[in-house]
């Protein structure tokens, strides 16, 4: 679904059935299972049971948390090979090798016109990334990115 206009304050995606959904489920997996143990605990019994519960809800935790950083690095780096194509077609030159893949990532947004000179000003006044997209007048959309 395209934005006709992104900008700064819509640029930004969820996906509801991870970042809502699952992200409540994890939590409630893992606090139900800190309350199993406890109860286990003080009960004094079948303790192992509630052990394993919590042990799962941590490798599910961590299954959560790779299923999300996994696939963000690659965009990552398809986004830095992108731009600096793209900076390469408009200016004959590399990315500076001072940019940051963040800061990279931030520049996607940028429109041609000012690609370049928004380029090295990030990397000659280390812009952090949300320096770089408040700075941007034009926005290019960016409709992939979750």
């Amino acid at each position: 679904m395209s934005h006709p206009y992104q900008n700064y304050k819509n640029h930004r995606r969820i996906h509801p059935l991870f970042h809502v959904v699952l992200t409540l489920l994890t939590a409630g997996l893992f606090i139900s299972a800190i309350v199993e143990l406890v109860r286990s605990l003080n009960a004094g019994n079948q303790i192992f049971p509630a052990v394993l519960f919590l042990m799962s809800s941590i490798m599910f935790i961590v299954i959560f948390l790779l299923v999300r950083s996994y696939p963000l690095k690659a965009q990552d780096r398809a986004i830095r090979a992108e731009e600096n194509l793209r900076h390469f077609v408009l200016t004959q030159k590399l990315l500076d090798p001072r940019l940051s893949t963040k800061q990279i990532v931030a520049l996607r947004f940028a429109s041609d016109d000012e690609f370049p000179s928004l380029c090295n000003k990030a990397a000659a006044d280390q812009l952090s990334p949300d320096a770089i997209k408040k700075s941007i007048q034009k926005w290019r959309d960016d409709d992939y990115r979750i």
